[in-house]
């Protein structure tokens, strides 16, 4: 799969039939029980989240969550989270700092909701405190890049120990039809602006902006979900038992000095 382009990456990452969230959470954890509602607002489907063991390990687990289809897309807003989301997903990270189980997220957005409602109720703010908490919290974190990983609704859940992506997922400041409106002012040009961004997980390595890259079958996750599962199911696994071995002031210290770096 080397030969791929920057946006034939982009274009198998956002494949509607390409494993979503719950489809990894289903394969990789045991027990998984979601939980809902950030206790303020409401419900928000396209972040969900909640308990579950690996290896007998407990830990809490957070994704964003696509549909495969129209109607389910609906019913998750197409993965763009309201502030709502956020704050579900926050109250979920604080529960697992409370118990010390170390965070699992996984991130596939092509942005957080930019709907007149969603900044009313304080979309800035509610990823600005996420960022801000994520920072601090005494428990390993890590961040999986599943499929898209755009702005800052893809950040938002996104500060962690270990940031990795899979092989054909993409992790950038926005789109790149967003980025090539802004720069060239002009959106057709979305397969230019993919190349420039250095969105795709093979030139952010290159780069030290993640630390690992999972592999994936040729064709893309769909081909082989099962595989695809297995190998974030042994890189989580491994990577938990390093992270448990350091000092809380040891975890927070390498997790502020990986983000200054960047």
């Amino acid at each position: 799969m080397a030969k791929l382009t920057a946006w034939d990456r982009v274009q198998l990452a956002r494949q509607l039939e390409r494993p979503k969230s719950l489809d990894y959470i289903q394969k990789i954890f045991e027990d998984f029980m979601e939980l809902h509602g950030d206790r303020n607002f409401a419900d928000d489907k396209s972040i969900v989240g909640g308990i579950a063991t690996i290896d007998n390990i407990p830990v809490t687990v957070i994704g964003e969550q696509k549909g495969k289809k129209i109607k389910e897309n609906m019913e998750r807003n197409f993965g763009m989270p309201n502030p709502e989301g956020y704050r579900k997903a926050l109250r979920l990270m604080k529960q697992a700092e409370k118990f010390k189980r170390p965070i699992i997220t996984f991130i596939d957005t092509p942005g957080a909701y930019p709907g007149m409602g969603a900044e009313e109720r304080g979309q800035g703010e509610a990823i600005a405190k996420n960022l801000m908490e994520m920072a601090r919290l005494k428990v390993p974190i890590i961040c999986i890049v599943i499929g898209e990983g755009s702005s800052g609704g893809a950040l938002a859940i996104a500060v962690g120990d270990r940031i990795v992506m899979l092989e054909n997922a993409i992790y950038s400041i926005l789109s790149p039809e967003g980025f090539a409106s802004i720069l060239y002012k002009d959106s057709t040009k979305a397969k230019e602006a993919a190349e420039n961004m250095k969105a795709t997980a093979q030139d952010l390595k290159s780069l030290e902006v993640i630390d690992y890259i999972i592999e994936e079958p040729e064709g893309g996750a769909q081909e082989d979900v099962n595989q695809v599962a297995l190998n974030i199911r042994k890189y989580i696994l491994k990577n938990i038992k390093e992270l448990q071995k350091l000092s809380t002031e040891q975890l927070l210290n390498e997790r502020y000095e990986k983000f200054r770096k960047m």
